[in-house]
């Protein structure tokens, strides 16, 4: 934000308003983009949150590739003028975190998920149910921050990572979740509740 307000200052000074004005615009757009507005978690029993804002892509049976069991998956796009910081999706302690270098596809393609730069946290809530939440690297992402790993306790809702200029999140939860969004909604992370879990197989 510093180095897109000293360019368009710096424009202006020299050349004007006219000329400078593609810069601000850009500088406007920098800002709008690391924006992380406050948000108060709609906490509750079973209740798993969504940990970006965006548009669900995906919802349905899957495979969790990080623990090797039958999972219910959700997907979360997001696109560049979406907030890019992640929360968390409930309450726990991250028992292991795996990070992949990877390709840069366009983040709303399923082979996103195998193919794309990625970094997924394995929960494990109070109640023992295990959740996993990775943070996909998009078409023109080129940065991942995490701010948690192995041991750190996470609450749900609270901020826990970013992901630059335009991305996808996916959420692996036990195949007995209840989903509580369906393709195409819109949500925003640590408001909107993405799915029920019940506590059994």
């Amino acid at each position: 934000m510093a180095v897109a307000l000293a360019v368009a200052i710096t424009m202006t000074a020299a050349f004007g308003w006219l000329v400078a004005l593609p810069f601000w615009l850009l500088a406007v757009f920098v800002l709008q983009f690391f924006r992380d507005p406050r948000r108060v978690p709609a906490v509750a029993d079973g209740i798993v949150l969504c940990p970006a804002d965006g548009r669900v892509i995906a919802v349905g049976p899957a495979t969790d590739p990080y623990l090797d069991r039958p999972a219910l998956k959700f997907s979360i796009f997001m696109n560049v003028f979406n907030v890019h910081s992640n929360r968390s999706p409930v309450e726990g302690i991250v028992r292991r975190q795996w990070y992949s270098p990877g390709r840069f596809l366009n983040a709303a393609l399923d082979k996103a998920s195998e193919h794309n730069e990625r970094n997924a946290l394995w929960i494990t809530t109070p109640t023992g149910e295990d959740v996993v939440v990775v943070q996909v690297a998009g078409l023109i992402a080129r940065r991942i921050l995490c701010y948690v790993g192995a041991g750190d306790k996470v609450t749900a809702g609270g901020r826990y990572g970013f992901i630059r200029f335009g991305s996808r999140v996916d959420v692996y939860l036990p195949p007995s979740s209840e989903p509580k969004v369906a393709l195409g909604d819109r949500v925003h992370a640590g408001v909107r509740a993405l799915a029920v879990m019940h506590q059994g197989p």
